[in-house]
């Protein structure tokens, strides 16, 4: 009887500390919702294609390359069997035909000024590649092969000083599998584009227990989760329409944002030359608002849809919207096959220092982080949240008064927290479950 009784008190006991806990908890996030309105400019600088193990795994105190190397992650083929050397990385002689199947160090084979070949990133390869948390198909599943478990200097990278100044997030990933699109798409929506009768020729097959077999931009449900332009202007010169994505309509941020008339823009490197259709730099695939009927030609929503020349000098003259996405373009956004990682990231400091020398830099907040991780070895299992993702874990860099001076957060965060932050910050119903639970930074920042 007495152990009965001395039960209950013990319930009601941890019942009462729990509701403390969760009242403690409310209070914190009802005063970060409340703090957060002292930032009233927002800027995304997104690059492309790097995980962190790859860019700052050399980072002290991040979880990086020496923590992968007390790990097992000896890579192997897609029979399972390790392989001898890193199988030989194709079209680049650049690099040994012997490299030890272990990680190496990229820079004393081409320096961060060159342009290495392009690494895998899809949407099952990236699935595949981390193999079920083993993390050991990065070269088995990638067109350049052993290129995969490259990473660079971190102390030589042109944005270590502002991660080091900083905060550098070491625990965030890109919200879903695969490539540049498919991230982009869900930066902006929270939600995966559909094409529910899409050409046969597009689409993937996989087996019975959902490995691909054949690989596919659509999935035999109709979600468009590879590389894929859309069908808006522009596009490319003689692209075949057929194969080209039908415009969206689920609800983006930008939608939410212009309801209530806070100002907002996507600015994009080479934009106005591509709608003018000059020679032009514009990635097609790396504008997501280009996807959706809301901001086809002619439409009131494509006057957000501005060029990177525009963010410039907005930040300069102290006029950014409330909310800006930086994206540089083919050459200078740090992917891999095209762009060098040294002179991107010079132009990633020049956008960064743009907003923090310009006159919104006392209540401003600059994001930078890469859409995904670009084929390349991270030997964080990423959390499973649903069936798209999270993908890889990349680099994010939270910069300006605001954010915590000289810290590596380790809490979790993925790209939709970007969503959450301004979800928060102007009193945004969520678009979706997954940035209604994403951290909207609150450990990354520091308020007065």
């Amino acid at each position: 009887m007495y152990l009965h009784r001395f039960f209950y008190l013990f319930l009601i006991i941890v019942a009462i500390s729990g509701c403390g806990i969760n009242k403690k908890v409310q209070n914190q996030n009802a005063s970060f919702d409340q703090d957060i309105k002292q930032i009233n400019h927002v800027v995304v600088i997104y690059m492309e294609n790097h995980s962190f193990d790859n860019l700052y795994g050399e980072f002290k105190g991040a979880n990086g390359i020496e923590n992968a190397k007390k790990g097992n992650f000896v890579q192997v083929d897609k029979d399972g069997a390790p392989y001898k050397y890193l199988p030989e990385i194709p079209r680049n002689n650049s690099f040994p035909t012997n490299l030890p199947n272990e990680l190496f160090n990229i820079d004393q084979y081409v320096p961060s000024d060159k342009a290495t070949p392009d690494v895998t990133h899809r949407f099952f390869h990236n699935q595949l590649q981390i193999n079920g948390g083993k993390m050991d198909k990065f070269a088995a599943y990638n067109d350049s092969k052993g290129l995969a478990m490259g990473y660079y200097n971190t102390k030589k990278l042109p944005l270590y000083p502002i991660a080091q100044k900083y905060t550098l997030c070491d625990n965030f990933f890109q919200s879903v599998y695969g490539g540049s699109y498919f991230n982009h798409v869900y930066l902006i929506s929270a939600a995966v584009p559909v094409w529910p009768n899409a050409p046969q020729s597009l689409v993937a097959k996989v087996d019975a227990n959902g490995k691909m077999t054949e690989d596919g931009v659509v999935t035999s449900d109709g979600y468009v989760v590879n590389h894929i332009l859309s069908r808006n202007t522009p596009y490319p010169a003689k692209s075949d329409t057929s194969k080209l994505l039908p415009s969206q309509t689920m609800p983006t941020i930008g939608d939410k944002l212009s309801e209530k008339n806070i100002s907002w823009a996507w600015y994009s490197e080479g934009w106005d030359d591509a709608v003018a259709g000059r020679k032009n730099n514009f990635a097609y695939n790396h504008e997501p608002f280009l996807y959706f009927a809301k901001y086809e030609a002619g439409t009131e929503g494509r006057k957000h849809m501005k060029d990177q020349n525009d963010f410039i000098k907005a930040a300069k003259e102290g006029n950014l919207p409330s909310v800006s996405f930086v994206k540089p373009g083919g050459g200078n956004d740090e992917h891999p096959g095209g762009s060098a990682v040294y002179s991107s990231e010079q132009l990633a400091v020049n956008l960064i220092n743009a907003v923090l020398d310009g006159p919104n830099a006392k209540d401003a907040l600059v994001i930078l982080t890469y859409d995904e991780f670009g084929g390349f070895f991270d030997h964080v299992n990423p959390p499973v949240i649903d069936r798209w993702g999270p993908g890889s874990r990349i680099p994010a860099i939270i910069i300006g008064p605001f954010a915590k001076k000289g810290i590596v957060d380790h809490t979790q965060y993925e790209t939709v927290s970007i969503l959450s932050f301004i979800e928060h910050r102007w009193g945004i119903a969520p678009l979706a479950e997954r940035d209604k639970n994403a951290n909207p930074f609150r450990n990354a920042l520091t308020f007065k």
